[in-house]
């Protein structure tokens, strides 16, 4: 495992404070209750995580458009193409209720991690991408996990 830089490192692991607090405010009555009289019923519960993972999801495909910047030729329109799927999956896939939303939303963070892979692959992310990519992806899930299972 090559190690992550500092500052991604910590800025990553606090754009996990959502999908934490969205799970742990699903764990919790009282904790749901104080997030409801402090921050309003859009931000607890699966209501938090669904939006922001949202928000992520498109987030990251802006972060896969500039790694495609790095190629050229065919494998530059590939990651151009494969950089804006996370977004429009996204887009198209979060409604319907938030059960099947944030399962929809754990298919994308893991087709989104495959596409970290795929990107690595061709070398056009930092060496340390993978370990943070994973780090991340394997709480966010975990966080989904525990709305959709609940």
């Amino acid at each position: 495992m090559i190690q992550i830089p500092r500052a991604p490192l910590l800025l990553g692991l606090a754009g996990l404070i959502p999908f934490v607090w969205g799970a742990a405010t699903v764990l919790s009555d009282d904790l749901a209750a104080l997030g409801l009289q402090f921050l309003g019923p859009r931000f607890i519960g699966p209501y938090v995580q669904l939006f922001y993972g949202s928000v992520i999801l498109s987030f990251m495909s802006g972060v896969l458009w500039g790694f495609a910047t790095k190629a050229s030729g065919a494998q530059a329109a590939t990651g151009y193409v494969l950089s804006v799927v996370p977004a429009l999956w996204a887009f198209f896939m979060t409604g319907g209720g938030p059960t099947s939303a944030g399962m929809n939303l754990m298919f994308g963070f893991s087709g989104l991690l495959m596409l970290d892979f795929a990107f690595t692959r061709w070398g056009l992310t930092p060496p340390w991408w993978m370990s943070l990519r994973i780090l991340l992806t394997v709480i966010v899930l975990a966080c989904f996990a525990i709305t959709v299972l609940r």
